[in-house]
C-alpha cells in the first residue's frame, strides 16, 4: 500500500537526518524555540501512538511517562513538560527513543495490513507523515543552532556545497489587477489552514523572479542598514537594538571578510547565493531600503501557481541524494525551494475557516496571532512536503529557520 511505503520512508528519513549526530548532540537545547533532536524523534513517534495506536483497545502504551514528556502543545490531550526545559532531560536516553520508534513503527505497519484499520486511520496517518516532515526540518534548523553555539564550529555533515555561480537574470512575474482564487483546490493532502479556497482581489504588481542574494544584502549592511532607524518598523528597530543585530544570523566578519556558519561548517559568504536566516524585520527593512516591499501571501501564491516546482530545485531529500550539503546556493527556477520567503501577510484564518474538532484542531488554528506567513519551502524541506498553497508561519523576530527574501513592487 502507498500509505505504508510513505510511512516507512518518512520514518527512515528522520533516522537519516539524525545519523551524523552523536548521542550527546541529540540532547542539547540551545534556546527555548529549539528542541533537542532526541525530543523531535520521540515527539513524532508520540503523535502516531497517541492519535492512532492508543485508540485501539488491544494496544498497551509503550511508556506512560512519554505522554507528559513528549506532548508538545495539545492541551486537550494533557499537560506537557515545559518546552524551555526539554534540554534538561538526560533520560530517557537516545537508545530508549530508538526502541520507542521501532515499537510504534512495527505496530502501525502490522495494523495497516488490516483493511478496516487502514481505511479508518488513513487521514490521521497522512497527517502524522506530514507532521514528521515538519519536524525533520526542525531537526536540521535546531541542530544547526546547537552547533553554532560551539566555538570550534563543528560540522553536521562534511559534504560539498552545490555550486551556485552568477544568478541568471529572470523577468519579474506580473500579476494583473483583478479577482484571483487562492487556497487549496481539494486535490491531494493539505493542512486545514490552506482552506477554504476563496476569491481575493489583487492590485497589479510585479514579483521578482529570483531571491535576494548574500551580495545584495551585504550592500544593505555596508550602507548602514542596521544603524538607520528610518528603515525599520518600530518593533523591528527595538529588536535590533536589544539583540545587537548587525548581520543575518550565523554571519561572522573575520579579517574584513564575511563568513557564515552552515551545516557544512564555517564557509565564506557566496555573494551569488540566496541570503538566509533573515527575520521578517530584516526582510522588511531591506525591502524598504531597496524602494520595494514584500509580497502578500496571495500575490506570492498567484505568481507561484504559474510555475511548476522543478526537479532540480533545492530541497533536503534532493540535496542528500546528490551528496550535497544542506545549504541554499541558488534561486529556484520557480518560487519554491532554497529558502522560505517572508510575506507581508499576518497569519490568519481564511474566510469561512474553522479548526477541525478535537485535539487535531489544535494543530494550526490556535497559532493565528502575532505571526507572519512564509511561503515556498527551503533546503531543509522535503520535496514531497511542499506545495504552492502551503502556509508556514513564525513570529517576526525569528531567524533560525532557512528564511530569505523575495521582493515585490
Amino acid at each position: 500500500m502507498e500509505i505504508q511505503n510513505r510511512f516507512r520512508e518518512t520514518r527512515k528519513f528522520s533516522e537519516r537526518l539524525a545519523a551524523p549526530l552523536s548521542p550527546e548532540d541529540c540532547v542539547v537545547q540551545s534556546m527555548e524555540d529549539a528542541s533537542p533532536t532526541r525530543w523531535h524523534l520521540a515527539h513524532t513517534t508520540w503523535f502516531f501512538e497517541t492519535f492512532i495506536l492508543c485508540q485501539q483497545a488491544d494496544y498497551t502504551c509503550f511508556d506512560d511517562a512519554f505522554g507528559y514528556l513528549f506532548n508538545s502543545y495539545y492541551n486537550t490531550i494533557g499537560e506537557q513538560f515545559p518546552r524551555a526545559q526539554r534540554g534538561l532531560l538526560s533520560r530517557p536516553g537516545l537508545e530508549r527513543i530508538w526502541q520507542y520508534r521501532r515499537h510504534v513503527d512495527q505496530q502501525i505497519l502490522e495494523r495497516l495490513d488490516q483493511p478496516d484499520f487502514a481505511d479508518k486511520f488513513h487521514r490521521l496517518i497522512e497527517i502524522g507523515i506530514q507532521h514528521e516532515q515538519q519536524h525533520q526540518e526542525l531537526i536540521l534548523t535546531d541542530i544547526k543552532h546547537v552547533l553554532s553555539c560551539n566555538p570550534v564550529w563543528p560540522i553536521y555533515e562534511d559534504l560539498p556545497l552545490q555550486c551556485s555561480g552568477q544568478p541568471a537574470a529572470r523577468d519579474p512575474l506580473l500579476i494583473e489587477a483583478g479577482i484571483h482564487e487562492v487556497g487549496h483546490t481539494g486535490d491531494g493532502f493539505a493542512f486545514d489552514n490552506e482552506s477554504p479556497r476563496h476569491k481575493s482581489y489583487l492590485h497589479a504588481c510585479r514579483i521578482d523572479g529570483r531571491l535576494v542574494t548574500c551580495g545584495e544584502y551585504a550592500e544593505f549592511i555596508d550602507a548602514g542598514g542596521y544603524d538607520r532607524p528610518e528603515m525599520w518598523l518600530s518593533l523591528g528597530w527595538a529588536t535590533v537594538q536589544q539583540q545587537g543585530w548587525q548581520a543575518p544570523l550565523y554571519w561572522q566578519r573575520a579579517e574584513g571578510e564575511w563568513k557564515q556558519f552552515t551545516l557544512a561548517g564555517m564557509q565564506p559568504i557566496d555573494e551569488h547565493a540566496p541570503v538566509t536566516h533573515i527575520s521578517f524585520f530584516e526582510a522588511d527593512a531591506y525591502a524598504r531600503w531597496r524602494g520595494k516591499r514584500l509580497p502578500t501571501e496571495f500575490e506570492w501564491e498567484v505568481a507561484a501557481a504559474t510555475m511548476p516546482i522543478a526537479e532540480d530545485d533545492q530541497f533536503v531529500d534532493r540535496l542528500i541524494a546528490g551528496g550535497r550539503a544542506i545549504h541554499p546556493t541558488c534561486s529556484p527556477s520557480g518560487l519554491c525551494g532554497a529558502v522560505w520567503q517572508w510575506t507581508s501577510s499576518s497569519y490568519l484564518g481564511y474566510p469561512g475557516y474553522h479548526p477541525p474538532a478535537g485535539a487535531v484542531g489544535e494543530y494550526n488554528g490556535k497559532f493565528m496571532c502575532d505571526q507572519h506567513v512564509l511561503r515556498g519551502g527551503s533546503v531543509a524541506t522535503h520535496s514531497q512536503h511542499i506545495r504552492h498553497t502551503y502556509r508556514n508561519f513564525f513570529p517576526a523576530h525569528t531567524r533560525w529557520q532557512f528564511s530569505g527574501i523575495r521582493l515585490a513592487e
